[in-house]
């Protein structure tokens, strides 16, 4: 009977052992020496020594903290996923009879002319031939805000389609479309993103060569192969196995109910180490909605009458900056009139009567070259031109204004968490990029960014030093999942939630600032409990050496003091302080405001989002 349990035993060993070999073989392969060779040569020894039921121990020991990292690194799915879930399989072509017909996108040839019905993805590279509409393409450009379509009009894979239906000529074949060349930047990003060495592997790597060498000169010296084994046993890193993950497990909890879904557990170890800080703007720094900012007038028309009659205008458009017109008018009570004769043809404007008179709204590129050299002196940037009976009577400027809480965050992160360098990028127009830079207080810039141009910076700043990576969009998840952590803000898009390490469900920078600290006092709970354990392993070890110590007792001290440093761990989850230390206080400076000396404007001229 007993010789039955011993091969019972024997075998459960064997194949209990199997994952550990595995290990074994990654870790050499990769020419690190780490834990797992401990835990190996403990397990072989014991087995090797008649100790069955010590190798049984370590086994336990050794499984029971794999499979809690595992389950605190498993992933609900992948990036890739994602992607192929958002783009459309079907495209509607249209034959020479004018019925479409629904085929494989793979079947897309250029030229093709494809049907887009509202509300769908966009499903190759093409032109505009029928249709006038608009389409958003903030997920792959990062610009804020819906584009017009008129016949003639590029748009771009993966763009969603307005309210009406568009009739596009495709210019390329799905596979080199814009959204497929994403998803290729992040198929390579993905592989060749570089390994980071765990918070265990770093200390187990003085810390396997030191245990072994002791055990070795124990058994040389008294000539007793037990005290080797036993010497090994009480070395048996448990606390890096079951006490970081534990750390690290709590931590997510803890994350969760602050509204923060942590991925990635690593975040949680390399987020306080981060000293560049990159943030995209639009969605991440700014509220992604248009608002009008200023309105500059001439001697034809006061202030209030330009805002009145562009409102009365407005009710009667579907444009993105409409909203922010009658917004205006709402917010200071300004009554509508009822205009005749109102007209909006895409390129050209909108135009409609008010008392008599002629009132349009339309774009400076619109204007005679006469014309806008008389308003040159006026500024530039993204604006509506009023025009009352063909003359200029006010420009209508229109941001995309900071969150309250921007400018706050970036100063209290460069002077509470060490960050010395904090990077703007973007895929917004320069000169827009450059503005809002001034208003949040950002000297490093970079605007006009595409998903390859983010992602090829991000790796070489990431190269020289940690970096945080702050977005929402699409166009972030390649850069996103190339920086040492990736963050997004808000759950816009599958996609980026998926590239990041870390999802703000709430949208607020503040939890930005909360995920930091509890990477914090999570990091300092996971390094007590480790190097407390190895430190009183330590202890165990020369207890050993000097022989009062019999394998199965060894392996007995291992588990008390495996229980000591799991029960710090878990004061990852008791009531703690609070979690963040960053605040909005009243002299803050109010979002939006423009910089106070006109030289620090950005006067560039730059063809505005609006196609009047």
């Amino acid at each position: 009977m007993s010789e039955l349990r011993d091969i019972i035993l024997l075998a459960t060993i064997g194949i209990a052992s199997v994952p550990i070999c595995l290990e074994l073989l990654s870790e050499l392969k990769n020419r690190s020496f780490g834990v797992d060779v401990l835990a190996f040569i403990s397990i072989g020894s014991a087995v090797w020594l008649k100790h069955d039921w010590v190798a049984a121990i370590v086994i336990l020991m050794f499984s029971g903290g794999k499979a809690l990292e595992d389950y605190a690194t498993r992933r609900a799915s992948s990036v890739l996923r994602a992607l192929a879930r958002r783009m459309p399989q079907i495209a509607h072509k249209q034959t020479d009879g004018g019925i479409s017909q629904d085929i494989a996108i793979e079947e897309v040839a250029p030229g093709d002319l494809l049907l887009v019905y509202p509300h769908e993805l966009c499903p190759v590279d093409g032109l505009v031939v029928r249709g006038n509409g608009s389409m958003d393409e903030s997920y792959l450009t990062g610009e804020p805000f819906e584009i017009e379509k008129a016949p003639g009009a590029a748009v771009l894979s993966g763009a969603i389609n307005g309210n009406a239906p568009l009739t596009i000529q495709a210019t390329r074949v799905v596979s080199e479309s814009r959204y497929a060349r994403i998803v290729e930047v992040l198929h390579a990003s993905e592989k060749n993103r570089p390994h980071m060495r765990r918070l265990g592997d770093r200390l187990g790597l003085w810390y396997a060569p030191l245990s072994i060498a002791v055990a070795i000169a124990a058994w040389m010296l008294s000539g007793d192969a037990d005290r080797f084994l036993s010497i090994l046993v009480i070395a048996t890193p448990c606390p890096l196995l079951l006490a970081i993950p534990i750390a690290i497990t709590s931590a997510i909890s803890v994350s969760a109910r602050h509204g923060i879904v942590v991925k990635d557990p690593s975040v949680l170890e390399k987020i306080g180490s981060c000293t560049t800080l990159i943030v995209d703007k639009t969605g991440t720094l700014t509220c992604g909605k248009p608002t009008l900012t200023e309105v500059v007038c001439t001697d034809s028309l006061p202030r209030r009458d330009i805002v009145q009659f562009a409102a009365s205008l407005e009710k009667f458009s579907k444009h993105t900056l409409a909203s922010a017109v009658l917004q205006i008018a709402s917010d200071e009570h300004i009554p509508l009139l009822l205009p005749e004769n109102v007209r909006e043809e895409p390129g050209c404007g909108l135009t409609g009567t008010i008392g008599g008179r002629t009132f349009a709204l339309t774009s400076r590129s619109k204007l005679s070259e006469e014309t806008r050299r008389s308003i040159s002196d006026l500024g530039a940037g993204m604006e509506c031109v009023a025009l009352v009976d063909g003359a200029v009577a006010g420009l209508l400027r229109f941001r995309d204004q900071p969150r309250r809480e921007s400018q706050p965050f970036l100063r209290h992160v460069r002077s509470h968490h060490g960050f010395s360098r904090t990077i703007l990028l973007s895929g917004d127009r320069p000169s827009e990029v450059e503005y809002f830079a001034q208003l949040v207080g950002i000297s490093e810039i970079h605007g006009g960014k595409s998903p390859e141009e983010k992602l090829a910076l991000v790796q070489d700043l990431t190269r020289k030093e940690p970096t945080l990576y702050i977005g929402d969009g699409i166009n972030d998840a390649p850069a996103m999942m190339n920086a040492t952590v990736g963050i997004a803000l808000g759950v816009n898009s599958d996609v980026t939630s998926e590239a990041a390490g870390a999802v703000i469900l709430q949208s607020s920078l503040a939890s930005v600032d909360e995920l930091i600290h509890i990477g914090d006092r999570m990091r300092r709970i996971a390094l007590t409990s480790a190097i407390g354990g190895m430190g009183l392993s330590v202890l165990g070890m020369a207890v050993a050496a000097a022989g009062y110590l019999a394998p199965v007792e060894g392996a007995i001290l291992q588990e008390f003091i495996d229980l000591a440093a799991i029960l710090n761990s878990l004061r990852m989850i008791l009531p703690s302080p609070p979690l963040s230390d960053f605040r909005i206080g009243p002299a803050q400076v109010e979002s939006g405001r423009a910089p106070k000396r006109a030289s620090q404007a950005a006067p560039t001229v730059y063809a505005p989002h609006r196609t009047h």
